[in-house]
């Protein structure tokens, strides 16, 4: 994507992928045929990254596509009033925008339901509308592994790794929907490639397992840094999460919180791991800091729009006496 601005300042987090319409529902505890009434939200774990960052008062921007419809433009306006650059975010005119619902059953039971057929407009993102100095100087480059899932946005993903170079704090969020993809191989072999492009990769146990085919927390950090990355990010579940460099070990027990829906939480956690990043603290800081910016975000019914501020984690570390 050509840069329409002259503003050539890096950006702090430029990411590419997911973008769409969550409708969850205002009513909890019921499935999808037995809602009333629902809320509509700006979607996409990408997207959301981006979001959550931004509530650090990061720079950041999104690579990615809408329909061409009223719902795209509700995304590209939401974006922007969130505090998301919105430039490479353009429309596809034979596509629809997606949208995503979900059913709510706190404490862990989040039903997930996309439509995205016949295809994603996200999916295609193409190599030649990237922005190559955008990705190079963004002093974060986030992706996710459903950019992996089809092409065009497949090459487009290899073609932006080319250009940044294996840069530091270049990052892939391991996020494996299975939904997306033909099979568990399939996806195996696209993020094993993708590996050797990044610098950072954070997933849950099963995403790991895709990955480098160890559950095991320690044991998939461990692989995860055999192939290059020079951080490693499991989460946990209940356990926590861990991160693993080559010269340190951390874990970071959950903070508990009441659980209205936990689906944006990986997304809260993310943009403040970012942040944390950012401002070079502490490994340990770092990821107390973003595990309790994505228990926040759980706490709450919708996932953008939910993005805790800096202020409000930093209340509540010191309420909790972990700052």
């Amino acid at each position: 994507m050509s840069d329409t601005s002259s503003d050539t300042t890096p950006f702090d987090l430029l990411a590419v992928g997911r973008l769409g319409v969550d409708l969850y529902p205002l009513q909890t505890g019921v499935t999808l045929d037995q809602v009333d009434t629902f809320g509509r939200f700006l979607g996409g774990s990408a997207a959301n990254v981006t979001v959550a960052a931004a509530r650090h008062g990061r720079r950041t921007a999104l690579i990615s596509h809408t329909g061409d419809d009223p719902f795209g433009r509700f995304l590209n306006a939401e974006l922007r009033r969130l505090g998301v650059d919105d430039r490479y975010v353009t429309s596809v005119p034979e596509l629809l925008t997606p949208i995503t619902f979900c059913e709510i059953f706190p404490p862990d039971d989040f039903p997930i339901y996309f439509y995205r057929k016949p295809k994603a407009p996200d999916l295609m993102v193409r190599a030649e509308e990237l922005d190559p100095a955008a990705i190079r100087s963004a002093r974060i480059y986030w992706s996710t592994v459903t950019g992996l899932s089809e092409e065009p946005s497949r090459a487009a993903h290899f073609a932006a790794w080319d250009a940044r170079g294996r840069t530091p704090l270049t990052v892939l969020d391991l996020d494996y929907r299975p939904v997306f993809w033909e099979s568990p191989e399939a996806a195996s072999e696209q993020v094993s490639r993708a590996l050797d492009q990044v610098t950072v990769a954070i997933g849950n146990r099963e995403e790991c397992e895709i990955a480098v085919h160890e559950s095991d927390p320690h044991r998939a950090a461990d692989a995860l840094l055999e192939r290059g990355v020079e951080l490693a990010i499991v989460k946990q579940g209940p356990r926590g999460v861990l991160a693993k460099t080559r010269t340190e070990t951390v874990e970071v027990p959950v903070h508990e919180v009441t659980v209205i829906n936990g689906l944006g939480a990986g997304d809260g956690f993310g943009g403040a791991l970012c942040h944390g990043l950012l401002e070079g603290w502490p490994l340990e800081r770092t990821l107390r800091f973003a595990n309790v910016a994505g228990a926040i975000v759980a706490s709450r019914l919708e996932c953008s729009t939910a993005m805790p501020t800096t202020g409000e984690v930093l209340a509540e570390l010191k309420e909790n006496h972990l700052d």
